[in-house]
This record gives structure tokens, sequence and C-alpha cells, in this order.
């Protein structure tokens, strides 16, 4: 005898089918879920890395300019210790002539223009040149101030007179020039008129302040 189906059966099968089938949507969407956090992660690792990289290479970057830099700095003014060792030698070349000036055709004198001259040529190869100071616009980045002297002949702050030459190396100061700097004699006048009137102004607010101190005293009394 065939057995045959009753309704509730039917229903028992359709649950459990649809229990499979969630079962199976909530299992398919956890794994949807990790799928997404694993890489979300990734991403986030891989960007993390990528920075890292991108630091490192910045700073390997900056590593080798400021080498190359040195290298060329190194290059270009390798020879400046000596060169500068080599400066009071001309300083004392260029008081010789000085001192020999009164006589002039002397062999010694001679021999010395021709020694100073060979030897400036020599350091001009090197990149040593000779700033220009007497008669220029005073420049705090290649002049040392010694002295002031009045000047009518002169503007304000100008180089009147050089005192020791100064040389540059490529664009480098190698040895600032020592100088003395123009000042308008009225102008100096001017200042100690003005300070003299400033102590005349002071010293009569002071008597002014005195006479009026003793008049209030004499009031109160």
């Amino acid at each position: 005898m065939e057995e045959r189906e009753t309704p509730d059966n039917n229903n028992s099968a359709e649950n459990m089918e649809d229990e499979e089938l969630t079962l199976a949507g909530e299992a398919e969407g956890e794994e949807e879920k990790a799928f997404e956090q694993a890489r979300s992660s990734c991403a986030g690792e891989i960007e993390e890395l990528n920075n890292k990289y991108l630091r490192l290479y910045a700073e390997f970057d900056n590593y080798k300019k400021r080498v190359n830099k040195d290298k060329e700095e190194l290059v270009r003014y390798g020879n400046e210790s000596l060169l500068n060792a080599l400066l009071p030698a001309i300083d004392n070349l260029e008081l010789a002539l000085k001192h020999g000036a009164c006589d002039p055709k002397t062999g010694v004198v001679e021999g010395v223009e021709i020694t100073l001259r060979e030897l400036q040529r020599t350091l001009e190869k090197f990149g040593v040149t000779k700033i220009a100071a007497t008669g220029k616009k005073f420049d705090p980045a290649v002049h040392h101030a010694m002295v002031q002297v009045e000047r009518d002949d002169l503007d304000e702050k100008m180089v009147a007179e050089e005192l020791r030459a100064g040389y540059l190396y490529n664009d480098k100061v190698l040895r600032p020039s020592l100088v003395s700097v123009s000042v308008k004699p009225k102008a100096r006048a001017e200042d100690k008129r003005k300070h003299k009137g400033s102590l005349e102004e002071g010293k009569k607010e002071a008597d002014s302040d005195k006479s009026m101190t003793n008049e209030t005293i004499e009031e109160e009394r």
C-alpha cells in the first residue's frame, strides 16, 4: 500500500529547505564579510607600506643631494686653507712695494713686482680674485670697517681707503677687506649739535622741575 504525503510533511520539507537556504545565505554573507574585512586590512597595509616607501625614497633622495653638494663644495673649495695661507705672503710683497716706492727703479722693487704679479696670476687660476674696495660703496658682506674718516669728497658710507686687501674664492669670501669708511663732517657736527641741544633741553627741564618743587614747598609752608 503506497504512503501518501500529507500536508504536514510538505510543510516540514519546505521549512527545512528554507532553513537550509537561510543558513547558506548567512554563511555566504559571513564569507563575503570576512573577505571584505581581509581586503580592507590588506589595502591598509599596502597603503602603509607604500607611504613608508615614499618616505624612504624622499629621505634617500635628499641624502643623495646632500652628498653631491658636499662633493661639489669639496672640489670647489678644497684648496681654501692653502690659498688662505698664501695671502700673508702677498701682503708682505705689497708692503715691500709701498716701502720701495721712493726708489722704484731698483732691481729689488722690480723683482718684487714680478713676483707679486706672478703669484696673483697663479691665485686667479684657482679662482681667487681681489675684492674691489677703495671708492666703492661699503658692503659689510665683503668689507670690514676698521675706522670712520671725515671726507668731503666722498658720499656717506663709501670705502675711503683699503687698509688690507680682501679676496674672493670663487663666490665665497676668503678674507674680507679691512677698510676705512667715509662720513660727512657736517653730519658728524650735526650729530654733536643735536646731542648738545638734547642735553641743554634736558637740563632746562630738570631746572624747571626743581623750581616747581621749591615753589610747592614754599606754598605748603
